[in-house]
């Protein structure tokens, strides 16, 4: 059973930064395609950015965060972060970590059922 575990959520300023990590005691996540998902109070869960396998290495990310959000895979910690940079408000919201062993299929990445594990997720404050 893989366990995706999410971690560095918290309050933090419009403008400002945080870092989130997602790691899988036991497991490689070399090999994992990571996404990264978000749900605001009231609204549907949404994909944020995705990371393929350490095979292919190709990054995704949603138009609302291009730009502003990073992703990228620390090999000697085993852990995939999100660097988020010039947060806002809209930003708000519970950070899931998702993973699965194949690449998304068609470079569906934006989807749900493209990740079989999920995390419990990290909650996200952008506010002053």
């Amino acid at each position: 059973q893989v366990q995706l575990v999410e971690s560095g959520g918290g309050l933090v300023q419009p403008g400002g930064s945080l870092r989130l990590s997602c790691a899988a005691p036991g497991i490689s996540l070399h090999y994992y395609a990571i996404g990264w998902f978000r749900q605001a109070p009231g609204k549907e869960r949404e994909a944020v950015s995705c990371i393929t396998s350490s095979f292919t290495n190709i990054t995704y990310y949603a138009d609302s965060v291009k730009g502003r959000f990073t992703i990228h895979r620390d090999y000697a910690k085993n852990t995939v972060y999100l660097q988020m940079n010039s947060v806002q408000p809209e930003d708000t919201g519970i950070y899931y970590c998702a993973g699965d062993r194949f690449d998304p299929y068609d470079s569906r990445w934006y989807l749900r059922i493209s990740y079989e594990y999920w995390g419990q997720g990290t909650q996200v404050t952008v506010s002053s």
